[in-house]
């Protein structure tokens, strides 16, 4: 199955399934920190990763590899950003939405800050999920360091090309390599869960509905 497919695919799951199945199919957790969560819209988020590491500097430094994968990644891209633990600057603002609409890019998802939210969402409604809303520059304090390399953020490896997935539930990380069997499972999470809600509103037992599919 091509990307564009498990994007499709991505699309008409839940995130709470996609989380489910990749704690079942990679064996580890999935779903980034809770406080990284959607600042501009409630707009469903899945497409593949680019990543960014970036870390502390005193150098007045433009975040050059951030600025890059922009312009050079493919349409559809969730530009996903880590800091190696330092959030209280605005890794993203509205220049580099600016940038990311002009490319046709998914999303952007922030291990750290995000600044210029009135301008996001008035001129773009692009959706940006992000650790905190800051409006400090990173100019002189975070600078990047690689991109399309692996990183981390919470207890989560992220990889390029990873899928991402998310919502107002969350964020979740699906290996690339396991990405068709977690789409496969997580259908039929859905498809069982809606046959259990409908056997617990028809008998009016929520015990009934868990005994019979065991998921809760």
């Amino acid at each position: 199955m091509d990307t564009k497919e498990l994007v499709a695919g991505f699309r008409q799951v839940a995130t709470a399934s996609v989380a489910d199945a990749v704690d079942k199919i990679a064996g580890r957790g999935g779903f980034l920190p809770s406080s990284i969560k959607p600042r501009i819209n409630d707009k469903k988020i899945v497409g593949p990763a680019v990543t960014i590491l970036e870390g502390p500097t005193d150098e007045f430094l433009p975040p050059q590899h951030a600025l890059d994968a922009i312009d050079e990644a493919e349409e559809g891209s969730i530009i996903v950003i880590s800091t190696n633990g330092t959030t209280e600057v605005a890794l993203w603002g509205g220049l580099m939405t600016a940038g990311a609409v002009a490319n046709k890019h998914e999303a952007a998802v922030l291990d750290g800050g995000v600044r210029d939210l009135v301008e996001i969402k008035r001129d773009y409604d692009f959706p940006v999920y992000s650790r905190e809303v800051s409006p400090g520059t990173t100019l002189g304090r975070i600078k990047t360091l690689s991109a399309n390399t692996e990183i981390s953020m919470g207890n989560v490896i992220v990889r390029p090309g990873d899928i991402v997935v998310g919502d107002v539930d969350g964020v979740v990380v699906v290996p690339r390599g396991h990405a068709e069997a977690v789409l496969e499972m997580a259908q039929e999470i859905d498809e069982r869960e809606a046959e259990q809600a409908k056997l617990i509103i028809a008998n009016g037992s929520l015990r009934d509905g868990l005994a019979k599919y065991g998921r809760i």
